[in-house]
C-alpha cells in the first residue's frame, strides 16, 4: 500500500501547490479571513484523521466550564446528513449533527452551545448575533478553515505519526505543507507514552522545529467501560471484540490486548453503521467460545450505534470506552489558555 501511495507523488505535489497558493492568498489578503470577535480557540491538525483531536476539545470544554466561562463549540459536523447551520439539542441524532458534536451535547447538555456549520463564518455570526452571553468559541477541526481567524490556535500531532515525518496527500496524510505549523500558537503531541524521557521529548521537539516553550505532550487515559444497556460491567473479561469506525483504532486495540484476548473489526472513520453491520458484528461475537466476552467500541462510535435497538440486547454485552487526556506540564498549558482568555 505504501509503495502504491508513492506512485501518487505527482498528485501530492499538485495538491501541495494548490494548498500553498490558497494559504498565500489568505496571507496576502487576496482572500478575506475574518477575525472572530471576542475570544476564540481553534483545535486542529495538519493530517487527516486519528490525531486525538476530540479529547483535546473536550479538555478545553471542561477547563473553561470549571471557570464558569459561557462557551460554544462550533463544528462542521463531519458525517452528518444535514447541511448548513444547525443548532444541536439534546434531541439531535448523529445523522443530524455528526458523532463528535453529539458527544459534546450528551456530555454537557445545556452547559454549552453546540453549533454546526460547514462555513464556519456562518456559525460564528450566529453565535455572535444570537448568543450575546457567549464568552468563548471553541472551533473543532478548523485549522485549515481560514475564512475565519481564531485568536488562539492549537495544533495536534500524534506521537507515533508526527507531521514532521509525513508528506502531502495522497502519498502521505498531510492536508497542507508542514510550514502550516507556523500558524499555530501551541502544539500538542498527542498519544504520548505515560512515561516519556527528557531525551525523547527533546528529540521530538527538535523534529517539530517550533518554540520548545509552546510544545506540550499529552497521553490518553482510558476510563471505566460504560455498558450500553446500563448493566453492571463484567468483572472478568477473557475475550473482547473491538468495533471501531475511527481514524486510528490501534491505541484502543493495544490497550485491551494487554488485558485479554482481542479481535478487531475496524470500519472507516465516521462510518455510518447499518443493520447489516450490526448483524455481522453479532455473528462474529457468537463465534467466541468464552462466556466472559464483551463487545467494546469507542464513545464516538456509540453516538452512531445507539440508534439500533439490537445493541441493547444483554446477550451481546456492548460497552463503550470513554477516554480523556492528561497533559504533561498541565499547569503551564492551562496558564497559556487562561492568559489568552483573561
Amino acid at each position: 500500500m505504501k509503495a502504491l501511495r508513492w506512485l501518487l507523488l505527482p498528485f501530492s505535489w499538485l495538491y501541495g501547490v494548490i494548498t500553498f497558493l490558497r494559504n498565500k492568498a489568505y496571507d496576502w489578503g487576496i482572500l478575506t479571513s475574518h477575525k472572530i470577535p471576542g475570544k476564540s480557540i481553534t483545535v486542529g491538525n495538519l493530517s487527516v484523521g486519528g490525531t486525538g483531536k476530540t479529547p483535546h476539545v473536550d479538555y478545553l470544554i471542561q477547563h473553561f466550564l470549571s471557570k464558569d466561562v459561557q462557551l460554544s463549540a462550533l463544528s462542521r459536523g463531519y458525517g452528518r446528513k444535514t447541511t448548513g447551520l444547525v443548532i444541536a439539542t439534546t434531541k439531535s441524532t448523529a445523522s443530524e449533527i455528526g458523532d463528535e458534536p453529539l458527544q459534546y451535547v450528551q456530555r454537557y447538555s445545556d452547559e454549552i452551545n453546540v453549533v454546526l456549520a460547514e462555513k464556519r463564518k456562518l456559525g460564528v455570526d450566529h453565535i455572535i448575533e444570537k448568543l450575546p452571553d457567549n464568552e468563548l468559541i471553541i472551533l473543532d477541526d478548523a485549522f485549515q478553515h481560514r475564512a475565519v481567524s481564531a485568536g488562539l490556535s492549537i495544533l495536534i500531532t500524534p506521537f507515533n505519526d508526527l507531521f514532521s515525518d509525513d508528506f502531502m496527500l495522497p502519498t502521505g496524510n498531510l492536508r497542507e505543507w508542514k510550514s502550516g505549523k507556523n500558524r499555530a500558537d501551541l502544539i500538542v503531541v498527542s498519544k504520548s507514552p505515560e512515561s516519556i524521557s527528557s531525551e525523547e521529548k527533546s528529540r521530538i521537539i527538535g523534529k517539530l522545529k517550533f518554540d520548545p516553550e509552546k510544545i506540550f505532550f499529552s497521553s490518553l487515559e482510558y476510563n471505566d467501560l460504560v455498558p450500553f444497556n446500563k448493566k453492571v460491567v463484567a468483572e472478568k473479561i477473557d475475550h473482547a471484540l473491538i468495533v471501531t469506525g475511527i481514524g486510528n483504532p490501534t491505541p484502543l486495540h493495544n490497550f485491551w490486548k494487554d488485558k485479554c484476548s482481542v479481535e478487531l473489526m475496524a470500519f472507516p472513520d465516521h462510518h455510518n453503521y447499518s443493520a447489516a453491520d450490526i448483524k455481522a458484528i453479532h455473528e462474529k461475537f457468537g463465534t467466541f467460545a468464552s462466556n466472559n466476552k464483551i463487545i467494546i467500541t469507542t464513545e464516538k462510535d456509540y453516538m452512531r450505534l445507539q440508534q439500533f435497538d439490537e445493541v441493547l440486547d444483554p446477550n451481546f454485552e456492548w460497552h463503550y470506552q470513554p477516554i480523556s487526556i492528561t497533559i504533561k506540564n498541565q499547569d503551564k498549558f492551562n496558564a497559556h489558555l487562561d492568559e489568552y482568555t483573561r
